[in-house]
């Protein structure tokens, strides 16, 4: 991680956004005033000052101070950086293993235990390709567009979940996952022709994995799921 986000300049809350902790979810909220705590604890055993510490650690003052209070959920990079600074050897970094879980959306951890879980899952999507099967520029466009519209901030954390549940793909023993896409879903060029060509080519390589099956409801079947909804079935040990 280098010093701030050009060289010389510390990180502000301007270049962190979708970092902030939920209110409302009260396991979060827990998570990080402990991580938090622990940080500062560390801090003041060393007796090192939070400009002597944000420094070499790359972030401004202001954004060490709400890291510390429990306001700020820190990235990775902090936590890592943070655990050499103060020798903690790497008791901070492993921090990381619960505060990366609450980056997302309740909803989104809930549905993320069951991945986690799922022997088999059957998957339909009517409106749009499922969230599992989407590229990051094809969730970005999706998001951008919706009503009523989502800040940066929560953008960027409804991404960062899409894309850690994408984890469920290198899971070893795999589960079988099954997805049934209705046609429309395949023919609307979601983000323009550049971001759809590689959706498709991920929905192509995706098809490749022996343990996922990817099938198209034509739209004039006879055949259909309930309308106006997303299907899944999720089958744990």
């Amino acid at each position: 991680m280098t010093a701030g986000t050009d060289e010389g300049r510390l990180r502000t809350e301007a270049d962190e956004p979708g970092w902030e902790v939920d209110p409302d979810d009260e396991w979060g909220v827990a998570v990080i005033a402990t991580v938090g705590r622990q940080l500062r604890l560390r801090r003041e055993a060393v007796q090192m000052r939070v400009p002597d510490f944000g420094k070499p650690v790359g972030y401004g003052d202001d954004l060490v101070y709400k890291i510390e209070a429990g306001k700020r959920i820190p990235r990775q990079e902090y936590l890592d950086k943070a655990d050499e600074v103060l020798g903690a050897g790497g008791l901070i970094a492993a921090t990381w293993e619960d505060v990366k879980k609450v980056r997302y959306p309740k909803k989104v951890r809930e549905i993320a235990k069951l991945e986690a879980q799922a022997v088999e899952m059957g998957l339909y999507s009517n409106h749009n390709l499922h969230g599992l099967l989407q590229t990051e520029e094809h969730m970005r466009a999706l998001f951008g567009i919706w009503l009523p519209a989502y800040s940066e901030e929560e953008m960027e954390r409804m991404v960062a979940a899409r894309m850690a549940r994408r984890a469920i793909f290198e899971r070893s023993p795999a589960p079988t996952l099954s997805f049934v896409q209705e046609e429309v879903t395949l023919r609307r060029p979601v983000g323009g022709t550049m971001v759809w060509r590689r959706q498709l080519e991920r929905l192509l390589e995706l098809g490749q994995l022996r343990n996922v099956s990817i099938q198209v409801m034509p739209t004039h079947s006879r055949r259909t799921r309930r309308h106006g909804r997303a299907d899944r079935g999720v089958e744990i040990p």
